[in-house]
């Protein structure tokens, strides 16, 4: 058993990161209402946690291997639990939507470290369990975050939500600093804080575009000048990562078919998957009725899908070539949202997304626990971190354009049927079968470019380019 506890210290923080990725899906309608808050704030309190997590992913990784991952885990744990307090302590949305941000700092922290963390501390038939298990509780946490929001705004008020991150934590810490790999000597090599900078611009700018476009129109000036940055801000951080000896993305990766698609998959992957729970939580309350825990139930059956899917697949898919889980994971996540589209209609009751979302979640239990690994089979040995660094970024960037454009959509179409005299139960059915739309299309893409791009194998370690040194082999994992 003693063997194990690295394993818990891991899981225990993977759980609650991901978990609040979703987690306050259901305590929204209550969180507007103490806090005074509009639609644009609900969507920044759930895009500053994604956005902040996906930025600072791979400077996580970067300072994982400088530092150590066990000394970077811990610290992970520490702000994501601090900022956890803030969060539950915010007096209004502003407040709350910074807490969020500085959560996903520590949450980078912890997500970056977690797959090095695993491959240092087990080996030979051990690491193979413990990556099923880890992909597991990948796989359920974000799915299970809304049960666990509804159960405990409920009954102890939105402010539970972030509460109950403190004693989970504090354990994790006590556990990592007993159970854990001591860090070794500290890695070379420079962070790359012009790649980190503008890469976040771009992200934030983009994001805040997609927001405020849906609120204010695509032609308001702000939302013009916010895809001007970010257009100017990604041009830039490909500029800088090409001249960089220490990039935080080596741009020779994305000329890897592979690797790409593994990239544009994950993006999607997540879109598709996640981005509309958001809004179907807010239907099933604000239309519904139905309290923060019944509507929390109501989103089980993708929970529990994917736990089960997931916990199967973990220690099966290796037997198969990483497409044909996550491309057809991505597939069967895009049918599922196109059954959603064609089961929701304003006469309907929570009982109309069980199916679908069913079907969700056995996509989602299907492609979470292979992606990472199959990004790093997909890239030469040093720049295996690199490789899972950027997937995971994909993912949570994926999430964030996601609730966004999501987003836009959603009012869009409300704003549509309403003014056409549609009552509020046709004007959520609609939006929600619109943006249901968007998740199938999502899915399919994401399915089409990983059975078209990825293959099995790991790749090749390519000469380097001329005029620039040959790779450091990467630094001993800590």
């Amino acid at each position: 058993m003693r063997k194990w506890l690295p394993l818990v210290t891991i899981c225990l923080g993977a759980f609650i990161l991901l978990v609040d990725v979703t987690i306050v899906n259901v305590a929204l309608p209550s969180m507007a209402s103490d806090l005074d808050a509009p639609f644009s704030a609900l969507q920044w309190v759930m895009d500053g946690y994604a956005l902040a997590l996906a930025a600072l992913l791979m400077v996580a990784g970067s300072l994982g291997d400088l530092f150590g991952h066990r000394r970077l885990y811990v610290a992970g744990l520490g702000v994501f639990a601090a900022a956890s307090l803030g969060a539950a302590l915010s007096p209004n949305s502003a407040v709350l939507i910074a807490a969020r941000a500085v959560q996903g700092v520590g949450g980078a922290a912890m997500f970056a470290t977690s797959a090095a963390l695993v491959a240092a501390t087990y080996h030979g038939r051990d690491r193979g369990v413990a990556f099923g298990v880890w992909g597991a509780v990948n796989g359920a946490a974000a799915a299970a975050g809304p049960i666990l929001g509804g159960l405990l705004t409920q009954g102890f008020g939105w402010q539970a939500i972030f509460l109950v991150n403190l004693p989970v934590a504090a354990i994790a810490i006590v556990i990592a600093l007993r159970a854990l790999p001591a860090a070794g000597q500290r890695g070379t090599g420079r962070l790359d804080l012009p790649g980190a900078t503008t890469f976040t611009l771009a992200a934030a700018a983009l994001t805040y575009a997609l927001i405020r476009g849906g609120d204010d129109g695509w032609t308001d000036a702000l939302t013009l000048t916010a895809f001007a940055v970010a257009a100017v801000a990604a041009v830039a951080f490909v500029l800088v990562e090409a001249r960089s000896d220490h990039p935080m993305l080596d741009l020779a990766l994305l000329r890897r078919p592979g690797f790409s698609g593994l990239l544009g998959g994950a993006l999607l992957y997540q879109a598709a998957a996640f981005s509309g729970l958001v809004y179907l939580s807010l239907w099933l309350q604000n239309v519904l009725g139905l309290s923060p825990i019944r509507g929390g139930l109501a989103l089980t059956p993708m929970a529990g899908t994917a736990f089960v899917v997931a916990a199967i697949a973990g220690r099966h898919m290796h037997r198969f070539p990483a497409r044909v889980p996550i491309g057809g994971g991505l597939f069967i996540i895009g049918a599922g949202c196109a059954l959603l589209a064609l089961t929701v209609h304003a006469s309907s009751g929570q009982s109309s997304v069980i199916a679908g979302l069913a079907v969700i979640g056995v996509g989602v239990g299907l492609t979470t626990p292979v992606l990472v690994s199959a990004a790093v089979d997909a890239v030469p040995p040093h720049r295996a971190g690199m490789a899972g660094g950027a997937v995971n970024t994909a993912r949570q960037l994926g999430m964030t354009i996601g609730i966004a454009l999501f987003g836009a959509v959603f009012t869009a179409r409300l704003r549509d049927v309403a003014s056409h005299g549609g009552t509020p139960h046709a004007a959520y059915a609609s939006a929600l079968d619109r943006i249901s739309l968007y998740g199938a299309a999502a899915g399919l893409a994401g399915a089409i470019a990983v059975f078209a791009l990825v293959r099995q194998g790991r790749a090749a370690d390519p000469a380097p380019a001329a005029g620039k040194p040959a790779p450091a082999p990467a630094p001993a994992t800590r």
